[in-house]
């Protein structure tokens, strides 16, 4: 397995393209608590300082794909730059508003827009670095498999650095240092790679007609990411409820430790085993087994039960995002992959949100147990959506070269 990691990262310009990534997306991993952390304190309300998480989530989800659409048709130098240096300053601004009491709150949601709009994506343009580096199928896989497993770890490794900060200083430290990250990780992201950039829309097609069709096209990992991120969003608050019913609420951690162990050793595992079928298949039966894995924590009748049923789960979980975006890139014209792959992360994002606000209402009405099962519902329901026409006979081809 370490041997595979490492062609990988021996490929001419990997390395400096991982790094760069890890540097610049270790800023997403510090900036969420940081603003819970530094809203709540500035405006004495977690209620208030949700919301003020909420518009920059919302805000960010819906205009991914788009700012992701400004890579590819710029090229990531004209287009990430901008992006970085306005991410950056809204946050200096937000650690500036933030620091002691005093903004107004209107004051602090316009803030929290602004970091929205100008988040850069900087996952799907790693995955679009690493198709231009890697030609090769199976050790493309193996990259994607590696930069999941590295992306999941930086959104563990990011609250604590930033809860230690909040601790032993005060929560604006971490905005600052989530915008010292972005800067130097987005430029040398920039500067790693180039790739193939879109034709003006005026010389090929109207820009909506493309964008449908690429939605239509890219549907099953589309639908795996949302059932994904629906299914992980409920059962992570689920979790909670269940810990604080049949022991300490802090319990709920074992059970998140088990889901992200899982997934490491899943997304490792996967990259590091050839297999012969192909991106659409093994994501049919990724979401199969993540489902049933999920529906199987019904069963549990305590925490620690919970925490051991939620391992096999973890396992399907980097495997399934990794095949998602592979399946994505095959499935988009090189000149589409940034956006295309921006639409996975945001149907993983949208999901989540939708479903843990749904769950918690379920919470007061329905058992846990039941709750738990349909929890399951989302990503099983995904498997009955397929790549279809002309792109379904091209995944085909492949799996039969396989």
């Amino acid at each position: 397995m370490s041997s595979s990691y490492a062609t990988v990262l021996r490929t001419p310009g990997a390395a400096r393209l991982f790094t760069s990534a890890l540097i610049g997306r270790l800023s997403y991993g510090t900036v969420s608590l940081s603003l819970l952390l530094a809203a709540a304190g500035a405006t004495g309300s977690y209620a208030r300082a949700g919301w003020v998480m909420a518009v920059f989530s919302v805000v960010s989800v819906v205009l991914f794909p788009t700012r992701a659409g400004l890579v590819d048709r710029f090229g990531p130098r004209r287009a990430l730059l901008p992006m970085a240096v306005g991410y950056a300053a809204v946050l200096v601004a937000l650690a500036a508003a933030t620091w002691t009491g005093g903004t107004p709150y209107p004051v602090l949601l316009l803030l929290a827009a602004g970091a929205g709009v100008c988040a850069p994506p900087l996952g799907p343009v790693t995955r679009t670095g690493w198709s231009a580096l890697i030609t090769d199928p199976e050790l493309r896989r193996r990259a994607y498999s590696l930069d999941t497993v590295a992306e999941e770890l930086l959104y563990v490794t990011g609250p604590l650095l930033a809860g230690l900060l909040a601790a032993v200083a005060r929560p604006a430290v971490g905005l600052l240092l989530s915008a010292a990250l972005v800067l130097p990780g987005t430029l040398a992201l920039a500067f790693a790679v180039r790739w193939a950039k879109a034709a003006p829309v005026a010389a090929t097609e109207q820009a909506a007609p493309r964008s449908w069709a690429l939605i239509r096209q890219s549907r099953q990992p589309l639908a795996a990411a949302a059932g994904t991120g629906a299914s992980l969003g409920a059962f992570g608050l689920l979790a909670a409820v269940f810990a604080a019913q049949y022991g300490q609420a802090a319990d709920v951690a074992w059970v998140e430790a088990a889901l992200a162990v899982g997934s490491a050793a899943g997304g490792l595992a996967f990259g590091a085993i050839e297999w012969r079928a192909g991106s659409a298949t093994r994501l049919t039966v990724l979401t199969l087994g993540l489902g049933a894995a999920l529906a199987a924590t019904a069963l549990a009748p305590n925490v620690a039960l919970l925490a051991v049923l939620a391992l096999p789960a973890g396992l399907a979980v980097a495997p399934t995002l990794t095949t998602a975006y592979l399946l994505t890139d095959e499935l988009a014209a090189p000149e589409q992959r940034t956006r295309a792959g921006a639409m996975v992360n945001a149907a993983f994002n949208a999901g989540g949100s939708a479903a843990t606000a749904l769950a918690g209402l379920l919470t007061a009405r329905v058992p846990l147990s039941v709750c738990l099962l349909l929890a399951a519902l989302p990503v099983l329901a995904a498997t009955l959506v397929r790549v279809g026409g002309r792109a379904r006979r091209v995944t085909v081809a492949q799996e039969l070269a396989a």
